[in-house]
């Protein structure tokens, strides 16, 4: 049977931090094959890390810096001296093979590299039942393609590292690595239950439009042949000032934009993040020429219930008992949800009574929906259940 515990702290000393939050998760430290870990900025990633490992030596670590907090059982976890979060799996059927790296090369054959060291990890040389992959916000799409260059297409979840500022400071990490570019990812072998709850719960507009320009992966230039800022304020009626610059980060919270799958199953969020002089706007992830783009919609209030309501969907596709749930928020939305975040906390805790839990706020999220592709959005919700 798969045991799932949290742990966290706030201590303001990182590796005293660490060692707090492993201590609450250790008494089933015999099986426990890996765990989850997210924490603060302000800390001493490697000293935090330290600790930890005192705690549960041996036992795989994987994650990432968070934005501004996390949620558990204890409710929303912040400082400003930092915060930690851990949740461990236990299970003595349960294998997991873990490996991260820096970037070496191009993302892609990072990607690659990492998914045959996981494997060897393992100890298998079949691709895993599932996987969970932590990745910096960029190149996101392109450690996917080297992955499944090794494995297929295997259902995956996970999220891209995230600061409190969007100032680059974010890190990823396993027990044996740190880094601020790179990829790691953790490859389940199991027969366990597993279902994956990806969506951005937004309304979907009367507006749609052509991508008939772009520079790059992720600067859109325009829409239906005009400058994409234009079409943007056109849909929306969004002042100049909403989307200079910055300014544009937090309008689009509640007025992101989408790119369907090919059969319509799930819309994956594209966040508008920076108005360019030039009308072009820069987005949070990759697009494509002569793809349909939707104007979405949500308030805050939808935002909120959103997360039941996911979590509640995400309770009908897993066959049996839940042992625990790996929930992956956009920092972005969070930002949006500013000070109502308990509310946040108190919708999970309703939904999914006293099963284990842990919540990451990324700036970037993975998942998948029925028989489509793995996909990367933003904006986005990715709640993950592991059968017991």
């Amino acid at each position: 049977m798969l045991k799932v515990k949290t742990g966290t702290s706030v201590n303001p000393n990182a590796k005293a931090a660490g060692k707090e939050a492993a201590a609450q998760v250790k008494d089933n430290l015999k099986d426990m094959k890996m765990a989850f870990v997210y924490s603060g900025v302000q800390y001493d990633q490697k000293e935090f890390l330290a600790g930890i490992a005192e705690e549960l030596p041996g036992v795989p670590l994987i994650g990432n810096t968070s934005f501004t907090g996390i949620i558990t059982q204890d409710g929303y976890i912040s400082s400003e001296d930092g915060f930690g979060g851990i949740m461990a799996l236990s299970d003595p059927d349960l294998t997991v093979g873990v490996y991260g790296m820096p970037k070496e090369g191009t993302a892609r054959e990072t990607g690659h590299k990492v998914a045959v060291k996981a494997m060897e990890d393992a100890g298998k040389d079949c691709a895993p039942d599932y996987f969970y992959m932590s990745a910096p916000s960029g190149e996101e799409e392109y450690y996917l393609k080297g992955i499944t260059e090794v494995i297929g297409r295997v259902p995956f979840f996970g999220g891209s590292a995230a600061d409190n500022t969007i100032t680059g400071e974010w890190l990823i990490y396993t027990d044996s690595m740190v880094a601020p570019e790179g990829v790691s990812v953790a490859f389940f072998y199991t027969d366990k239950a597993f279902a994956n709850k990806f969506t951005g719960a937004y309304h979907e507009t009367a507006n749609a439009g052509i991508i008939t320009k772009i520079d790059g992966d992720r600067t859109l230039v325009e829409i239906n042949g005009k400058k994409a800022i234009d079409q943007y304020r056109e849909w929306t009626g969004a002042s100049a000032e909403d989307v200079a610059g910055g300014n544009l980060l937090s309008y689009a919270i509640c007025k992101p934009l989408g790119v369907k799958d090919r059969l319509g199953d799930l819309v994956a969020i594209r966040h508008p993040m920076n108005g360019n002089e030039d009308g072009s706007m820069a987005i949070g992830n990759n697009l494509a020429v002569n793809t349909a783009v939707v104007q979405m919609e949500a308030s805050v209030d939808e935002l909120i219930e959103s997360v039941g309501a996911a979590l509640e969907e995400l309770k009908k596709k897993i066959n049996g008992p839940i042992a625990g749930l790996h929930l992956v928020h956009c920092g972005g939305r969070r930002a949006g949800i500013d000070s109502r975040i308990d509310e946040v906390a108190q919708q999970v805790k309703k939904a999914v009574g006293d099963i284990p839990f842990i919540v990451e706020f990324t700036f970037g999220e993975y998942g998948y929906e029925d028989d489509g592709n793995n996909t990367c959005g933003g904006l986005m919700l990715s709640f993950t259940a592991f059968g017991e």
